[in-house]
């Protein structure tokens, strides 16, 4: 392969993702290692992908469409799925996606004990084909993930916790 993708480093690897609200189409090509037409495109075929469009029909797109985009990227160029199959591997990490959220909301819901919540598994030990599905999903895919221990894991809930209520409080 003699033509170099855009925005793809030595090595295969992707840029980090800065930290701001929205991006150019032209960044995202080079985020995500994909030209312009190409995104266009997906666009039509990934209903996930709704950048927000300005003047002259600019794209403008959010931090978690980049991450699709680079997880359609991952799917169609390195695992070899088709679009159809890609777009089904999609639906099922929605629905892995949704299934957790749903255990984390029961478990927010439920009154805990702060000394034994510290004690408790963060995953529900009955979910163990869930847990090794997401971490096979990490095993296969170039995207970097961040492992934290308890003690991170619990600071970053009280956190999420914390924002919750302040969104709560201003609807």
């Amino acid at each position: 392969m003699a033509e170099k993708q855009a925005g793809v480093h030595a090595g295969g690897s992707l840029p980090p993702i800065p930290v701001k609200r929205y991006f150019t189409i032209g960044e995202v090509g080079e985020l995500c290692g994909v030209k312009p037409h190409v995104l266009r495109y997906w666009e039509q075929e990934f209903t996930q992908l709704r950048p927000m469009k300005r003047r002259g029909n600019r794209r403008y797109y959010q931090h978690h469409e980049v991450l699709m985009i680079r997880r359609i990227r991952d799917l169609l160029y390195d695992q070899g799925f088709t679009i159809s199959g890609a777009r089904n591997k999609l639906q099922e990490l929605v629905q892995i996606e949704r299934g957790r959220r749903k255990v984390g909301e029961e478990v927010e819901a439920r009154p805990v004990d702060s000394d034994a919540a510290a004690d408790a598994p963060l995953e529900p030990q009955d979910d163990a084909g869930a847990h090794e599905e997401r971490a096979a999903w990490y095993a296969t895919t170039s995207m970097p993930f961040v492992v934290l221990d308890r003690t991170q894991l619990a600071q970053l809930r009280s956190e999420l916790v914390e924002i919750r209520e302040l969104l709560a409080a201003t609807y």
